[in-house]
């Protein structure tokens, strides 16, 4: 009989291990409670309508359809019954396994202030970003019919909460398109009434960067109009603003990119996890505990070299996904375990700014920048992919034009983003790389 092996989540390292497994003669099983595998890192470019959905996502059974020992299913898991080796669906289905691999990602944190998510919303899914594109356009067209001053300012100040490369990302991209649009197509707003906050509780933005790079950000981010605030906490959240010390700033918009946790998998299993929610894992990727289980990607702790967690970035979970899917067809796992080869850490500032952190070395300015957009084409999915997207930005860079400038007729509810799913793509810090 082939050997079931049930993937949760189809993410990158849950795509990644997949693909290594195509073609076997195990019975592979993806589980995802959506239907796509969404390339996140451009989940902000989607937010701020420099790209479609469809540009930056694929359906997962289009990924996995030449394999014919592939099946996915399009569920929501609740559980694992780690005895009976059985996954536990929505509905009351089960699905039987002889080995599991859990790639469910992360989410973002909201540190206990899970009513803030309505108001404040993250990047993790198409339907969020969406929405933050939604409220960002509709906010000039208010803007626009406005008579009164102070009004005018209000639906033209955004806030984006937390100072990682996501909340940068949106910041810068946030500061040009409003600016540019301003300039541009309406007539009766002004660039001074409109305004970008950054604010990260830490003492500085971009904190896993070495200190030059924070700076170069920091004053490339102010150059835009970008107001930068850092070691000030956000007290409050509501649909008007945000409470900030002592402060109310009323908005037109809140981005929320405070950081990540991982998924609550480690519950399935009845595991203490890590900080941060993880799976304690071993060098061959196996949960700790549970020989036939195995956790990777924002999922996982496994730790590097240094004895510290691997971040959460892509770049980790799609070489965890290429091991350990090698492993699972070969049989047996390299003696060594898992190593992680690190290629650069990067945010992107806006307009020919970028960073790259290559550990020894970094890059900024244009040349960091056009290496970002090469590495996030390279990385997309497909083809297609790839070509649809540089072409949209080679166009975009020379006219500037954003193409997915579209409002939907009516209005998106306001508590129209629910809690997310226990299933999440693999995504890293702030919902980025």
């Amino acid at each position: 009989m082939p050997e079931r092996i049930v993937i949760i989540g189809g993410g990158f390292g849950g795509l990644a291990c997949a693909q290594e497994l195509g073609g076997t003669d195990s019975t592979v099983t993806v589980i995802d409670r959506r239907n796509h595998n969404l390339f996140q890192p451009l989940l902000y470019q989607v937010a701020t309508a420099a790209l479609s959905p469809a540009d930056i996502a694929e359906p997962i059974r289009k990924t996995l359809g030449r394999y014919r020992n592939i099946n996915m299913i399009m569920a929501e898991v609740v559980g694992i019954d780690a005895d009976r080796q059985q996954v536990l669906l929505d509905g009351g289905d089960r699905v039987d396994y002889d080995r599991l691999v859990i790639a469910t990602g992360s989410e973002y944190n909201y540190f206990g202030k899970d009513g803030w998510r309505a108001n404040a919303p993250g990047m993790k899914t198409i339907h969020e970003a969406r929405q933050i594109r939604q409220r960002l356009l509709s906010s000039f067209e208010k803007a626009e019919r406005a008579h009164d001053e102070q009004e005018k300012r209000n639906l033209l100040t955004y806030v984006v909460i937390g100072g990682g490369p996501t909340g940068v990302e949106m910041a810068g991209a946030i500061s040009e398109l409003g600016r540019f649009m301003i300039n541009r197509d309406f007539r009766h707003i002004q660039p001074d009434q409109f305004k970008v906050i950054l604010i990260e509780a830490g003492p500085k933005i971009l904190a896993a960067f070495p200190e030059k790079l924070i700076n170069y950000a920091r004053h490339y981010l102010e150059k835009i109009g970008v107001e930068v605030r850092t070691g000030e906490r956000v007290l409050d959240v509501t649909s008007d603003g945000v409470t900030v010390g002592s402060e109310f700033i009323r908005t037109g918009c809140i981005v929320w990119g405070a950081g990540v946790k991982a998924s609550p998998a480690h519950q399935w299993l009845e595991l203490d996890s890590a900080p941060g929610g993880r799976i304690p894992v071993d060098n061959q990727l196996r949960v700790v505990g549970h020989q036939n289980v195995f956790a990777l990607g924002d999922t996982a702790d496994f730790r590097g070299t240094d004895g510290k967690p691997l971040p959460g970035l892509a770049q980790v979970a799609k070489q965890q996904g290429i091991y350990l899917g090698r492993s699972l067809k070969s049989g047996e796992a390299s003696p060594a375990g898992f190593a992680f080869k690190n290629r650069g850490n990067t945010a992107v500032i806006g307009r020919n700014a970028a960073i790259f952190d290559f550990g020894k070395w970094t890059l900024k300015g244009r040349t960091a920048w056009l290496l970002w957009a090469f590495v996030h084409v390279y990385l997309l999915i497909n083809f297609e992919k790839r070509i649809l997207v540089s072409v949209q930005w080679i166009w975009r860079y020379l006219t500037r034009q954003r193409g997915a400038r579209l409002i939907e007729e009516g209005s998106i509810r306001e508590t129209e983003v629910t809690a997310p799913s226990t299933i999440y793509s693999v995504t890293g810090p702030g919902g980025d790389r």
